[in-house]
């Protein structure tokens, strides 16, 4: 049970795709004008990394290591078809929203990554779980990217208007330029975060002031 929490902390808090990462970036700038579409896409993803972690896993003693790759290639390749061809059926216009970049997860470098570094050397169980974790923490990325795009850059939220009629949208959010901003803040509020907390848990152990100018273990400190 431990091993499985810690896959899903490490794939949505301590090493998430988007944010601390920073893979995917392609659809992550791409499909995010709006949350639907990040939480489409995201969710997607995820389902494929799931399959490809578990079966990869399952067949990690009989792939040689020569092909490794190629055969990697194509089991994500056969779940993202399967995965297309369902969106294409039963939601249609998120399908046609994404458009390439669903056949385009085929190359993301989360799943394949995951598949080299995790999913190939680990029991099927916690393959799994290491999907849903980096899985959850890529489709988090994403929508959130997607609800603050589309929010300022069209005053709606999954499609409905939740801003004020005198609310006027910048719609700057919603192109190119207004993701990268988005994806910066997101990143530089994440990472104030993080550091806030490192610095909290160092201060319990007793280690550290805060104030790096008079730090007692800085180099030649003594006191």
């Amino acid at each position: 049970m431990k091993a499985v929490l810690e896959r899903l902390y490490n794939g949505i808090i301590k090493e998430n795709p988007t944010f601390v990462l920073m893979l995917g970036m392609c659809p992550t700038l791409a499909v995010t004008t709006s949350a639907k579409n990040g939480l489409g896409m995201g969710l997607a993803t995820m389902a494929v990394l799931i399959m490809s972690n578990f079966l990869i896993s399952l067949l990690r003693k009989v792939i040689p290591n020569g092909v490794r790759m190629p055969v990697y290639i194509i089991i994500i390749a056969s779940f993202v078809t399967i995965v297309e061809m369902l969106m294409h059926a039963y939601v249609t216009s998120l399908y046609d929203n994404l458009g390439i970049f669903i056949p385009l997860i085929v190359v993301n470098c989360i799943i394949l990554g995951r598949a080299e570094t995790y999913a190939s050397k680990s029991n099927p169980l916690l393959a799994i779980f290491d999907g849903v974790g980096i899985g959850l923490g890529f489709t988090i990325g994403l929508t959130t990217i997607g609800i603050v795009r589309e929010l300022l850059g069209a005053g709606t939220l999954f499609g409905i208007k939740v801003t004020p009629q005198s609310f006027e949208p910048v719609s700057i959010f919603v192109m190119a330029p207004g993701a990268f901003f988005v994806l910066a803040i997101l990143c530089a509020v994440q990472n104030k975060l993080k550091l806030k907390g490192a610095n909290r848990h160092v201060k319990e152990k007793g280690g550290c002031n805060g104030n790096c100018g008079e730090c007692a273990f800085k180099e030649g400190g003594n006191e």
